[in-house]
């Protein structure tokens, strides 16, 4: 018997029923005496969170990470530490690799050492194989379940994420704007995130009348570190097809298709304009400068822990909140 089944069986939200347990006045005469009795038949024993974590608490929070040396997810891991350091709150940090099995296995971990809430940083963690995101389900039954630049349907699940679609159509239609018209879509992960930033370099094609050409959609197949294997795909590529733009999925990316232009003897941005994602550390420290999109990864981290904070208060907090990205224009592209 969870909080969850509690909140089921009286037909209350997991929040009110929390409130019941915490004593707190925002529950009506009603409401409290049927969450009361469901409690009373189900024998139910509360654990800390289910009293409100503002009494008994851990004052601990998980944090998992598929791997932490990607640039991004190790940023994102140090904002978010900090801001709960901030806070008064501990951390435990979990690297879970992209195997599913190891992730739920982690999760369960976190969730038996009785942590009061989790935190999923990065979009790999939610699947487009519905029923492989089960083991959040069932972790937000217990805990709330932060997602850090993902987006999940779920109660006592809360989100906060960039809008990828969009920064991703508004720069692929700067560079159409600028007059580069066969445009590269590079990438090399198929997670929430990078499916969205692909959806959005599409429907800017699609908006200008251009055709979308799967060949101009290629997945390179290795590690983000491995510049120079980067630039040895598009060498491959470049024989058989033509562009005059990349538009690539993270810094890591674009930096290889930069190695693959000055080892080709293009000029950047005159014969290739280049643009990445993330507005990382990378991106000025190329030459030219990397133009990218700043997916407002610091305040996304701010936003995540604040949310927590308030519901670990026991306060209502919005379960999904979406932030715009920005173009950050550099030398890798040309001005309109």
């Amino acid at each position: 018997m969870t909080i969850y089944d509690v909140s089921e069986k009286a037909g209350v939200s997991i929040a009110t029923v929390s409130r019941v347990l915490n004593g707190s006045d925002n529950v009506s005469a009603q409401t409290r005496q049927k969450v009361l009795a469901v409690i009373e038949a189900c024998d139910y024993t509360p654990n800390a969170f289910a009293r409100g974590l503002g009494l008994n608490s851990m004052n601990t929070i998980g944090i998992l990470c598929a791997d932490s040396s990607d640039l991004y997810l190790a940023n994102a891991v140090y904002h978010v530490e900090q801001e709960l350091r901030a806070n008064n709150y501990n951390c435990i940090l979990c690297c879970t690799g992209y195997e599913l099995s190891d992730k739920q296995k982690y999760l369960n971990l976190l969730v038996n050492k009785k942590v009061d809430s989790v935190i999923l940083v990065g979009s790999h963690f939610v699947s487009g194989q519905d029923s492989d995101n089960d083991y959040i389900r069932e972790a937000a039954k217990e805990i709330p379940v932060l997602l850090l630049n993902a987006d999940f349907d779920c109660e006592n699940v809360y989100c906060g994420m960039c809008d990828d679609f969009k920064a991703t159509m508004q720069a692929t239609t700067y560079l159409l704007e600028t007059g580069v018209e066969d445009i590269l879509y590079l990438y090399n992960s198929k997670s929430y995130s990078a499916l969205r930033k692909l959806s959005g370099y599409q429907s800017a094609l699609t908006q200008k009348g251009i055709p979308l050409r799967m060949e101009y959609m290629p997945y390179f197949p290795g590690r983000n570190y491995n510049l120079l294997a980067i630039a040895d795909f598009l060498a491959e590529l470049d024989s058989s097809i033509h562009y005059q733009g990349i538009i690539a999925s993270n810094d890591y990316l674009a930096i290889g298709a930069a190695k693959f232009a000055h080892k080709k003897g293009l000029d950047i941005p005159k014969d290739l304009s280049i643009i990445g994602y993330n507005n990382s550390i990378l991106s000025t420290c190329c030459d030219p400068e990397l133009t990218s999109v700043d997916n407002r990864l610091e305040t996304l981290c701010h936003h995540i822990v604040s949310t927590l904070i308030g519901i670990l208060d026991n306060r209502e907090m919005p379960q999904k909140v979406i932030f715009s990205g920005e173009l950050i224009k550099r030398g890798t592209t040309l001005s309109i």
